[in-house]
């Protein structure tokens, strides 16, 4: 796993720099867990955009992911480290005892060839997933369930990790990368370790043509509208915005504003992931 630099051989690779796919151990994927999804281009149920600049994109096939790790006590055998064009980490492919395949997210430090287990019993090595209750105070984990046996949440991307810091009661206290301390219920389960690709973010796109296989379009910036398509709109030359505060297309402060309006579970944050960020 690392990054590689393209020779310049046209201003699109002059920067561009990606994963050298070394991890890789299987190019072709396992067909019964291949699903198709439908192309949304950011649209919802009724049709309207309501996540914009996106759309195309290369055609691509889902990756069922195991996110529960429900067989418990059943070993696994590591049978291929895969990729997964739907999401930055990389997958791994286990061929449980039993004959079942099942795909979960690949954490750093497992390979081709080792055992996986899943449940309480199971011992706290990389990969392995338990309850947070088995799990001891100062681990690292990742695939973390929010309600017990829910199927994991959080931490599922290239890199991430998170640190069980404490344990009371029917809660344990888990910071994220971010900052943030958060209760989950000790029933949830987590896997082990810290996920792999961690060197995703290095990568530099290079062109605005990867973006596009991505599925991302292209982000016009509000100064560069007319008035009556954004508040930063119009003005002689590069006029400012006018206003102290960057604004949405709709008006909306968008540094500094809160966002969260799920004040339901605020008593499950211990402390939140910005300084000074007051919850009522």
């Amino acid at each position: 796993m690392g990054i590689k630099k393209y020779n310049p051989t046209s201003p699109g690779t002059r920067f561009r720099s990606g994963p050298d796919f070394s991890e890789i151990t299987k190019k072709k994927p396992n067909k019964a867990l291949l699903r198709s999804l439908n192309k949304k281009s950011g649209r919802n149920s009724e049709g309207r955009i309501t996540s914009y600049n996106r759309g195309g994109g290369h055609k691509k096939l889902y990756r069922v992911i195991d996110f529960k790790r429900d067989k418990f006590d059943i070993p696994a055998k590591v049978v291929s480290i895969e990729y997964d064009p739907y999401r930055t980490a990389r997958i791994a492919l286990l061929n449980y005892a039993d004959g079942e395949k099942r795909y979960i997210l690949a954490p750093n430090g497992v390979n081709v060839g080792d055992e996986l287990f899943s449940g309480p019993n199971s011992e706290v090595s990389p990969g392995n997933a338990l309850p947070i209750e088995n799990i001891p105070v100062g681990t690292i984990v990742h695939n973390i369930e929010l309600k017990p046996s829910a199927g994991a949440k959080l931490i599922r991307s290239a890199g991430g990790y998170a640190q069980i810091t404490a344990r009371e009661g029917s809660y344990a206290q888990i910071k994220m990368s971010s900052g943030e301390i958060r209760l989950i219920h000790k029933k949830c389960m987590a896997t082990i370790g810290r996920i792999g690709n961690s060197e995703h973010e290095l990568a530099v796109v290079g062109k605005a043509g990867r973006s596009r296989h991505k599925g991302k379009r292209p982000v016009v910036r509000g100064v560069a509208m007319n008035p009556v398509d954004h508040p930063h709109g119009g003005g002689e030359g590069k006029a400012t915005k006018g206003s102290p505060h960057p604004v949405s297309p709709w008006g909306w402060i968008t540094i500094g504003y809160k966002t969260r309006k799920n004040k339901r579970t605020d008593k499950y944050i211990v402390r939140p992931r910005r300084i000074g960020y007051g919850m009522d």
